[in-house]
């Protein structure tokens, strides 16, 4: 009968390892998402610069596919897109990566000029552009 406790403490101790990181802590869910971040402000910001709706939307439903593929509810996701402190975690991530590309993210012409280079190199978030 010492069996059952025993069980019960190393299922409660190895709990933790099994846990799922916050969907912000898993690169290939949050990285796609800056990206398509990036592309949509790119997209408001430039009025030559135009979304593919259709793709970016398409891309939004595969990511939301792959995290619930790895075991994360709706509500998980729907908390993690829409919480006030994501988007601007998110914001300051984008900044921090378009600063290492080189690009101001409120200077407006580089914006527009990053987002036309990203269209003819055919980037990830240049294949949200047209």
């Amino acid at each position: 009968m010492r069996l059952i406790p025993v069980l019960t403490l190393c299922l409660a101790l190895a709990a933790p390892a099994f846990a799922k990181p916050h969907l912000r802590e898993v690169p290939e869910i949050d990285d796609t998402l800056m990206q398509i971040a990036i592309a949509d402000e790119i997209r408001k910001t430039c009025d030559d610069i135009n979304a593919r709706m259709i793709r970016a939307f398409a891309q939004v439903t595969q990511l939301e596919s792959r995290a619930k593929s790895l075991g994360y509810s709706s509500d998980e996701i729907d908390d993690y897109v829409s919480s006030k402190s994501e988007k601007r975690r998110m914001r300051e991530k984008a900044s921090g990566w378009l600063a290492a590309q080189g690009v101001k993210a409120d200077d407006d012409k580089a914006l527009c000029a990053f987002g036309k280079a990203q269209i003819k190199k055919d980037t990830y978030i240049g294949s949200l552009l047209r």
